[in-house]
């Protein structure tokens, strides 16, 4: 049987998070230009984006001791489950959701932070070294595809509906689908718990002397640097440009195109002795790219930055997210503590986002005395990956320890 071969449990824990995808496709890639419409403030963005980011961390540290010690899946449902009423909420407020930005923000942290500390944890118990790459490589394909097609027809529906209406369309079934994923997710099996959640876990890991998350803890942040801007400005910037939602699902369309071929490409080919190489060629990839910005901000200039992006990041992002995962499972006392390893490597995400968003918040009242501040914020915080790369150089050197023997339970 090929080492590498996904089993039904990868696969369906896949389709789950698929759904999630297309939900977040249809309704996440336009959530920012409807606050941005209704309120004209780039600022309230910023402190939605930031309080999203600081509850979803401390919801992993949280909800680690009921993932660990009680039911992960309850966690996986939840998550799923408070992502579907955060869209139904904005429906109901409408353009007042603008008022609500903060608890909006507490909302979708909470179900982000619920989902994903669930997913990361089962994702490591169902998949070994051997097929981690392919498992990514899946993962970053199906979520390639549905921002291929949902963005267009979110485009499309807003447009052809005038607007409003069209928005509210787009939520409603945004929280249908996530109601889907729900039901989907009670075919995935109870996983098995063991073992008592220690609080400080993270803490007392950094503290140790020559231990290897002492260098990959700064390299996720690194990560989460460049995200936590990344994730809603670019969006906005196609709309802002464009003025025009449609182009924005169109925008969505090809660069999700070329991210689903790349991610497909990467994910087949890329093996654990490889990561080193095709880390450091997407780090300085998807840096290098961004100086097409430095370029006059229109849909064209915006295109090309996309394409360049979605065809190198997956060169960056699955040899990262691996090899992270696989320090989680070098040895059997580290797989027993799966869970604490998974809330520490989101603390770096969550540190390192916050400082993304702070630095779009502090250099938000220069943006209209020079065209070069967007493109010089965007090379500031999108730099960060190649500082990541340089951290994690000793841990891809690595080879991974066989799954087998690493983990205590398979669940």
């Amino acid at each position: 049987m090929d080492s590498r071969a996904l089993d039904s449990q990868a696969i369906l824990l896949l389709a789950v998070q698929a759904l999630l995808g297309i939900a977040n496709a249809l309704s996440g890639t336009f959530l920012p230009v409807y606050l941005w419409k209704a309120s004209g403030s780039f600022a309230l963005l910023g402190w939605f984006n930031l309080t999203q980011f600081v509850v979803s961390g401390l919801t992993f540290w949280l909800v680690g001791k009921w993932v660990k010690e009680h039911n992960k899946m309850n966690s996986l449902r939840l998550g799923v489950a408070l992502s579907g009423v955060f869209y139904l909420v904005v429906l109901l407020l409408g353009k007042a959701s603008i008022s609500y930005i903060v608890p909006l923000g507490t909302l979708i942290g909470i179900g982000n932070g619920c989902f994903w500390l669930a997913f990361n944890v089962v994702y490591f118990e169902i998949t070994e070294p051997g097929n981690r790459d392919r498992f990514n490589g899946w993962a970053g394909l199906l979520g390639s595809g549905a921002g291929i097609i949902a963005p267009w027809v979110s485009g499309w529906l807003i447009t052809i509906n005038n607007g409003e209406r069209g928005y509210s369309i787009i939520f409603t079934v945004s929280s249908v689908i996530f109601a889907v994923a729900v039901v989907l997710s009670f075919w995935l099996k109870k996983r098995e718990s063991s073992g008592t959640y220690e609080w400080l876990h993270g803490f007392r890991i950094l503290r140790e002397k020559g231990n290897r998350w002492r260098l990959a803890v700064p390299a996720i942040i690194a990560q989460g640097v460049r995200e936590g801007v990344f994730m809603f400005f670019i969006g906005l910037l196609v709309y802002i440009a464009t003025k025009n939602e449609g182009k924005l699902g169109n925008f969505s369309l090809v660069t999700s195109l070329v991210a689903l071929v790349s991610f497909w490409l990467i994910g087949r080919m890329l093996k654990p002795n490889r990561r080193r190489a095709a880390m450091m060629i997407g780090s300085i990839s998807i840096t290098a790219i961004i100086a097409v910005l430095f370029m006059p901000l229109d849909y064209r200039t915006l295109l090309i930055f996309g394409l360049g992006t979605a065809l190198f990041m997956p060169l960056y992002i699955i040899p990262m997210t691996s090899a992270v995962f696989d320090l989680i499972g070098s040895d059997e006392d580290s797989a027993k503590q799966r869970e604490e390893f998974v809330i520490l490597r989101e603390a770096g995400l969550t540190v390192g986002r916050v400082i993304g968003v702070t630095a779009y918040l502090i250099v938000l009242p220069f943006i209209d005395r020079s065209p070069y501040v967007v493109p010089s914020l965007m090379l500031a915080v999108g730099a960060f990956p190649i500082l990541g790369w340089l951290l994690m150089r000793p841990l891809l050197r690595t080879k991974p320890v066989d799954k087998e023997r690493a983990s205590p339970s398979r669940g």
